[in-house]
C-alpha cells in the first residue's frame, strides 16, 4: 500500500517562498520517480515538477516555475520536496504529490498511479 501526504502549502503573497512536502510510505521508496502536479480552479492538473528514482540525476520542470522552483528528495526519509520562490498570484493551485512505477520520470498524469490528497497554495497580488 502506497500512502502520499503532502504538507507545507499556504496563503503568502506574491514574491514569497513556500517548501511543500510529501511524505511517502511503502517500500523501497528511492527507486521510483517522483513528481508535483497542480490544479487551479476550472483547469485541469498539470505536470510542474519531475525528479528520477535512485540518485534523482533526471529533474525536469514546467518551463514556467524554471529557476523559481526546486524539487528534490530526501531517500533517508521517503520525502520529496518542492521549494517554491518568487510566488506569483498564477501559482495558486492544489498542488499534488505523485509516486511512478519506474527510475525515469514521466511529465504525464498517466505515468503516476500513485497520488497524494493535495496541498492548497493560495498567492495573493
Amino acid at each position: 500500500q502506497v500512502q502520499l501526504v503532502e504538507s507545507g502549502g499556504g496563503l503568502v503573497q506574491a514574491g514569497d517562498s513556500l517548501r511543500l512536502s510529501c511524505a511517502a510510505s511503502g517500500r523501497i521508496f528511492s527507486r521510483y520517480a517522483m513528481g508535483w502536479f497542480r490544479q487551479a480552479p476550472g483547469k485541469e492538473r498539470e505536470f510542474v515538477a519531475a525528479i528520477s528514482g535512485s540518485g534523482g540525476g533526471s529533474i525536469y520542470y514546467l518551463d514556467s516555475v524554471k529557476g523559481r522552483f526546486t524539487i528534490s528528495r530526501d531517500n533517508a526519509k521517503n520525502t520529496v520536496y518542492l521549494q517554491m520562490n518568487s510566488l506569483r498570484p498564477e501559482d495558486t493551485a492544489v498542488y499534488y504529490c505523485a509516486r511512478g512505477t519506474e527510475v525515469v520520470p514521466s511529465r504525464a498524469l498517466g505515468g503516476y498511479p500513485y497520488w497524494g490528497q493535495g496541498t492548497q497554495v493560495t498567492v495573493s497580488s
